[in-house]
């Protein structure tokens, strides 16, 4: 299927779909760092040192090693800059893991073209990469268990469908993308609804087919939800030995989750407790940007 749209190049749109993200939402994004890099006036510099008609070839090179996620975003820039005086190659698939010096895509229009585009490009190919790269990082630490990583909703504002989409990327499993697609029964619900069981049963009633997912931070409590028919738990900050029990009691009821203040080095030891999924904020909030560079080469 095609998708059309006022900028980006049928495609870009057809790979954006293909990743699970809206063509227009991405194309919307474009504009945005694009327009908050020229705020309105003109590459001044570019101006002033390159002539109009030039050439060129620029190659985003990773300065690092890491997983790169984000080439379709960032050519969803190129071809709003760009239009139809574009050729962009992708020169390693999405989710590969690439060593310092890879060529990872490259892009030949005008110069002009190629460095108005290249800063908002790049912040949002290293950005995400570096999301793929730590979440990768996370997902290899508990190879050989039945657990899986999963994101949550501390993502930066205006980014979380690209954000998510590079956890997907690096190997990692999506919690919730809004409030509208499952119930969190967190403290401040069970405060407000006077109790956990209270509140998941409040959920469970306002909205009989979405899942319920409840926050506990005592076995008792698990033993509560357990008994009300959770889907699934959130295990608040419980000790390795406090998950195991959590395990055995649930005896597969339902699906655990730990949550709260995850380091990569328990990452092995947590999984094996036999959660099945380990909640990472950090993967979305505190991801390093990946060293990713640009190259130009003027072409004849």
């Amino acid at each position: 299927m095609q998708y059309a749209t006022y900028r980006l190049s049928p495609q870009t749109a057809t790979l954006l779909a293909d990743a699970g993200l809206r063509p227009l939402d991405i194309e919307s994004l474009a504009f945005r760092v694009l327009e908050e890099d020229i705020d309105e006036g003109v590459d001044v510099t570019t101006v002033a040192t390159v002539p109009v008609e030039q050439r060129g070839r620029l190659a985003f090179v990773a300065r690092a090693g890491g997983v790169i996620a984000g080439q379709v975003v960032a050519a969803a820039v190129v071809d709003v800059v760009c239009g139809d005086d574009q050729e962009i190659e992708f020169l390693v698939e999405e989710g590969a893991r690439v060593e310092p010096g890879t060529e990872v895509m490259a892009i030949r229009s005008t110069t002009h073209n190629l460095l108005r585009a290249e800063r908002p490009a790049l912040n949002l190919l290293g950005h995400l990469s570096g999301i793929a790269t730590a979440t990768d990082q996370w997902v290899r630490a508990i190879a050989g268990t039945s657990a899986r990583i999963r994101d949550t909703r501390k993502t930066s504002p205006g980014l979380r469908a690209v954000e998510k989409y590079a956890v997907r990327t690096g190997g990692g499993v999506n919690h919730r993308m809004s409030l509208a697609d499952a119930a969190l029964v967190k403290d401040n619900h069970v405060e407000a609804a006077g109790g956990v069981e209270a509140a998941f049963r409040a959920v469970r009633e306002a909205f009989p087919d979405v899942p319920v997912e409840v926050e506990v931070d005592t076995l008792e409590q698990l033993d509560d939800v357990l008994a009300a028919g959770a889907d699934l738990v959130l295990l608040d900050n419980f000790t390795l030995a406090q998950m195991s029990e959590a395990v055995r009691r649930t005896a597969g009821r339902a699906r655990l989750e730990a949550s709260g203040g995850l380091t990569l080095d328990q990452a092995p030891a947590v999984a094996a407790t036999g959660v099945d999924y380990l909640a990472v904020g950090a993967l979305t909030h505190s991801a390093p940007v990946l060293d990713i560079g640009a190259d130009l080469a003027v072409l004849d």
